[in-house]
């Protein structure tokens, strides 16, 4: 009978240590980025440095010179829905492993395919579709426990992967190209029934630059929707783009009447700033 019931206590104990819930000691994260007109997802887990060494040669962490799966646990996975340029390489839309090989001054950045890859495990040359290297910076005043790769300095068409640890920082630039693509969607788009007046008025004066369209947009705009001080407010700017500061003044006027029955003070703020700037 005992040597029965041992085996279904092991089993037992067995089941319930099971379901006791521990941290993980490499935190996965999942960033999602949206980025151009598309988004970019990176999702990696996060050592810590914990005491041990980091970016030396044969160090405990991220030895310099050997191939680094840029993380913990599996490969770090980077995923594009539009195309971008990644440090200068012309990369399609789909999902990557992030690879890494540290250096003293620069690091070798790597996109792979093996994106489902066990860290280094499974890793194939043949499967990269970009490799280059990015200078490492070392800061003092920089003291990162955990690793972290963020996304920064976010603007329409560039943004910069940072991977940050210790007291190593390493920039990768990527650039995305959406400007043409939203150009001709906004042409058609123009020639239908339902025109995106406000769109284009919006794109060609932030992105396009093309002040004249811009405002011939707006003009549209504003006449299917006459209380619309928003629409006052671009205009004020385009106006002030093209020079024509008469129109500016009295577009922005109209905003501040608008805006202020909307009881819309921030708009009744930049209305006033740009009045001054005149």
């Amino acid at each position: 009978m005992k040597k029965i019931l041992l085996p279904l206590m092991l089993l037992a104990c067995n089941f319930l240590f099971a379901q006791v819930p521990l941290p993980q000691l490499s935190p996965t994260a999942t960033v999602i980025q949206n980025f151009g007109v598309g988004k970019i997802t990176l999702v990696y887990s996060r050592p810590s440095i914990k005491e041990r060494t980091l970016f030396a040669e044969n160090s405990d962490l991220a030895p310099l010179g050997k191939l680094w799966r840029t993380g913990a646990n599996a490969a770090t996975q980077l995923s594009f829905t539009d195309k971008v340029t990644f440090g200068g390489k012309n990369i399609d839309t789909g999902s990557y492993a992030l690879y890494t090989i540290p250096g003293a001054n620069e690091w070798e950045i790597i996109l792979n395919k093996g994106y489902n890859n066990s860290g280094t495990d499974g890793y194939k040359e043949s499967d990269d579709v970009a490799r280059f290297k990015v200078p490492a910076e070392n800061s003092t005043d920089l003291n990162v426990e955990t690793f972290t790769i963020e996304f920064l300095n976010i603007k329409a068409e560039s943004c910069d992967l940072a991977l940050l640890w210790g007291n190593t920082i390493v920039v990768i630039p990527i650039t995305t190209n959406f400007k043409d693509k939203a150009r001709a969607g906004i042409e058609a788009a123009l020639k239908t029934d339902k025109k995106p007046y406000w769109q284009a008025a919006s794109f060609y004066y932030e992105y396009d630059k093309d002040y004249a369209k811009a405002l011939e947009n707006v003009n549209h705009a504003i006449e299917t929707n006459k209380d619309a001080f928003y629409m006052y407010m671009l205009k004020a700017r385009i106006q002030k783009e093209l020079g024509d500061k008469t129109g500016a003044k009295a577009s922005a006027e109209k905003t501040i009447e608008l805006a202020t029955t909307a009881k819309n003070d921030d708009y009744v703020r930049q209305a006033n700033e740009l009045l001054k700037g005149l």
